[in-house]
């Protein structure tokens, strides 16, 4: 009776849990692998594999921060400045949702009103 309740309380993957990390996985080893069949002087550790951007360089305080705080730029998702896949870019997050609330009228935390 007590293994019925053990089982109960261990975390079982679902199926698409399995395929997720599966597919992952397999981005990862072939990103690695193709940087790995070029010869030394020829890897530049990023690219993209399917679509998919990849940057296995370590990571430095310039590239994370323009990844990650970029008002100016469009873009909501940044190709990640280490790993696989994209980014959330803050800066422009931030200065959408300022930007929505300024035009309704909501005020600024300085206690300024917003709306001229």
């Amino acid at each position: 009776m007590a293994r019925k309740k053990k089982d109960k309380k261990r975390r079982r993957w679902s199926t698409v849990d399995t395929l997720l990390l599966g597919a992952v996985g397999a981005l990862v080893t072939t990103s690695v692998v193709r940087e790995l069949r070029r010869p030394p002087a020829e890897r530049t550790w990023r690219g993209r594999i399917l679509g998919i951007p990849y940057d296995y360089r370590p990571p430095t305080a310039d590239r994370l921060r323009s990844t990650w705080w970029a008002p100016e730029d469009e873009r909501i998702l940044q190709p990640t400045a280490y790993g696989l896949g994209w980014d959330l870019n803050v800066g422009r997050v931030v200065k959408l949702a300022s930007s929505a609330l300024a035009s309704n009228g909501v005020r600024s935390p300085n206690g300024a009103a917003s709306r001229r």
